[in-house]
């Protein structure tokens, strides 16, 4: 090596590289998510929704149901893990449901528009969480749900 060449020091890159993953990689990570699980342990934890005690799925991933007695998530979605459907496509499943049932279809169309959630002012469409309106199916009529109830 001659008088003019300088000697790479690689320590202090390094060290920063070491800090900057402890940092971003490590403690960040855990300090956020041990506050969203003091401040929103609900929504942390992924919104498991209980029925009797038992988690049976969550608000917002789309839950398998393939019995007529309940409404049904959408199957064009491209993940098939959308939990919400449109109103026009919670309104054409109960004339479906109101015959494996015999629940009228005013009374499920008045559940339907009870649990209809908005959107941001004018964009997009109101529509039906699938999970929410089924338990609400199931509270209200146990005798034709009994086998769900738990």
């Amino acid at each position: 090596m001659t008088e003019n060449e300088e000697k790479i020091n690689f320590k202090p890159i390094i060290g920063l590289a070491v800090i900057s993953l402890l940092i971003c990689g490590l403690f960040f990570p855990l300090l956020v998510t041990g506050i969203a699980q003091v401040f929103f342990p609900y929504q942390a934890n992924g919104e498991i929704v209980q029925l009797n005690g038992n988690p049976i799925g969550s608000n917002l991933i789309a839950q398998n149901f393939t019995l007529p007695l309940f409404f049904h998530p959408r199957n064009d979605s491209a993940s098939g893990v959308d939990p919400d459907i449109t109103l026009q496509d919670a309104y054409s499943q109960i004339p479906g449901i109101s015959n494996a049932t015999e629940i009228s279809v005013e009374t499920l169309t008045n559940l339907v528009n009870q649990n209809q959630e908005g959107t941001l002012w004018i964009f997009g469409s109101p529509y039906v969480n699938v999970l929410r309106v089924n338990l609400e199916l199931i509270k209200e009529y146990p005798s034709t749900y009994s086998g769900f109830t738990g």
